[in-house]
């Protein structure tokens, strides 16, 4: 019997015949349920213990599933963020496996969902910029990548942008044009273009609207829409940093020609579109009317500042006063009165301040060489206007006779006046006595006189008689003393119109003056000997000046004025270009005045 036993046993085979992927498809209808009621958090650790428990390569676990877990993430915007990383991790694992995503919006409300408005792109915290970057580079490898739509990615530029991330904004906005062919809202052009202002990388707000521009915006038309008015402002701004003034004005423009602003004008708004933008448009304004000046170019600075008010910018005086001295050097006198008396009648509206007496002196002299004697009333009424002074504090500019009125009305000619005057003395018959009378009234007064003054009180002299020689002697002797009193105190002012070192029609009225006095000595009216020790010795240091110490410490004054005006324009305060023109006007006056005799007050 137990051998028959034995051998039934031996033949016996027991087969299971149970499910063997019943665990698997268990948890996996468990994660499918918990997904199903929205218990992301329950879905989430099933699933991975689906992943590390049952799969195998024989054994998959199928795409839906992930997809379930995911669309039970995103609900409430990934629960407020809380699921972001669980979420990135599900995408990023149906990448690694092949797995598409047959929802596409539900793939781009993952992205979306992880960017909220805290630091890095946070909701209190959760989510941010990484996980969606980190999703969005998963989807792209995924086999529906091409599903991924413009808004998604639009997103994720402009929380680069509010980041602060420049660079990497600018080279996914660059994606999204140049590879993926989209065309992004404006507002995302805008983001990128104000972050890079802000951050100062003005070449990349440049390539935001050159992006823009490939995207197939018209940049004359973009200025309607407000994310139009932020990016062309940034432009603007950008400009005004590269110092880029002719974009920066061809953006103005541009915007000008943008409809469906009315009432108001889009070059307008975009320059108030803020503080930043308000201030880059008045320093491109600006420094576009001083190029117009250094190229002598009236019409283009009175057309820049025609631009100004209408794009609601306030000129400053120093704008005003370079306008107006422009057309007055390129001999415009009525543009320079019409734009003067424009200034007047903003300064009446509290607009702007009052123009200085200067100005209308600058003024009245052009008028005056153009010929125009009415204007010079209408100017010379408006100064009295506006300064409640009598004109004639600007005639005797013009006319030797207004200077008497001068001391009348308590006002002070200036070195201009004087040497106004002494070029008069300087007319047939000469009076070298007057002039003479006219420096020491100078000296007297406190008014500095230049080599200008210096030079056309000594062509007085040149009339033959040994008089005039002595005074000659004695103007030039005040001269040097001058120089030795500027050397002391230091360069001021244009080596031009303010300095009293000799120039080289100095030195040729020096050498006349010593002929002069050689004729006088051979006609026996003054000892040789006494000649060259006394009345020859100040005109000799002026011939051979340029020999001396003090030419070589006047060189070394020139130098380091230069330098520091050099440093002064760098910083901005470039008044002097126009203080020069409007002196340049004034002694074209005297030159005029004197054009009897040519070498007198030559400039």
């Amino acid at each position: 019997m137990r051998a028959c036993f034995n051998e039934f046993v031996t033949k016996l085979r027991l087969r299971d015949e149970s499910d063997v992927d019943f665990e698997f498809n268990d948890l996996l209808r468990t994660v499918l349920k918990k997904a199903e009621v929205g218990h992301w958090k329950a879905a989430t650790r099933k699933l991975k213990q689906l992943q590390k428990r049952y799969e195998s390569p024989e054994r998959l676990i199928p795409a839906a599933a992930y997809v379930a877990v995911l669309e039970a993430c995103s609900l409430d915007r990934l629960h407020g963020a809380r699921a972001a990383e669980p979420a990135r991790k599900v995408v990023e694992e149906m990448a690694v496996r092949g797995y598409s995503i047959n929802k596409p919006e539900l793939a781009q409300l993952c992205v979306t969902s992880c960017i909220g408005m805290g630091a890095g792109g946070t909701h209190d915290g959760f989510g941010g910029i990484d996980p969606a970057l980190a999703m969005l580079a998963a989807l792209e490898h995924m086999p529906s990548a091409h599903n991924i739509n413009v808004d998604t990615y639009g997103t994720v530029v402009s929380a680069l942008s509010r980041e602060g991330s420049v660079e990497e904004a600018v080279l996914l906005l660059r994606a999204m044009v140049v590879e993926h062919s989209f065309t992004p809202v404006l507002s995302v052009f805008a983001d990128v273009a104000q972050a890079a202002a802000k951050e100062t990388i003005s070449q990349e707000v440049l390539h935001v609207l050159t992006l823009a521009k490939a995207a197939g915006y018209e940049l004359d038309s973009i200025a309607s829409a407000e994310a139009g008015r932020s990016l062309l402002a940034s432009g603007v701004i950008a400009c005004e940093q590269l110092d880029n003034l002719a974009l920066g004005l061809r953006l103005l423009t541009a915007a000008g020609k943008a409809k469906d602003c009315l009432p108001d004008r889009g070059d307008d708004l975009v320059a108030a579109h803020s503080s930043a933008a308000q201030r880059a448009a008045t320093l491109i304004h600006k420094r576009a009317i001083d190029k117009a000046m250094e190229d002598d170019n009236w019409k283009l600075a009175v057309n820049i500042l025609g631009l100004m008010p209408e794009r609601s910018l306030t000129p400053s005086n120093s704008v005003w006063r370079k306008v107006v001295t422009i057309c007055a050097k390129c001999e415009k006198s009525r543009k320079a009165t019409a734009i003067l008396l424009d200034w007047i009648k903003l300064s009446e509206e509290g607009k702007a301040e009052k123009p200085p007496i200067k100005v209308f002196n600058t003024v009245v002299n052009v008028c005056e060489i153009c010929g125009e004697e009415e204007l010079t009333l209408v100017v010379l009424e408006a100064m009295k206007k506006t300064h409640k002074t009598e004109g004639n504090i600007i005639t005797f500019n013009i006319a030797l006779k207004r200077l008497a009125k001068l001391g009348q009305a308590g006002m002070e000619p200036t070195v201009v006046s004087y040497t106004t005057a002494i070029g008069a003395c300087a007319r047939e018959p000469k009076d070298p006595a007057y002039a003479y009378e006219w420096l020491k009234r100078m000296s007297s007064r406190e008014v500095k006189a230049n080599f200008h003054t210096y030079n056309t009180a000594l062509a007085t002299c040149l009339d033959g008689k040994l008089e005039s020689t002595v005074l000659a002697s004695k103007i030039a002797t005040a001269m040097l003393e001058d120089v030795d009193k500027e050397l002391e105190e230091g360069f001021k002012g244009s080596a031009d119109y303010n300095s009293v070192i000799p120039d080289k029609y100095s030195k040729v009225l020096a050498r006349q003056l010593m002929k002069q006095l050689r004729e006088n000595w051979r006609a026996g009216d003054i000892n040789m000997q006494v000649a060259k020790a006394t009345i020859r010795v100040p005109l000799l240091k002026l011939v051979d000046f340029e020999k001396s110490e003090a030419a070589s410490r006047v060189n070394k004054a020139v130098e380091d004025a230069a330098a520091t005006k050099a440093q002064m324009k760098k910083d901005g305060d470039d008044d002097e270009a126009a203080e020069k023109d409007e002196l340049a006007i004034e002694f074209d006056v005297v030159n005029r005045m004197a054009k009897e005799d040519p070498r007198v007050a030559e400039v």
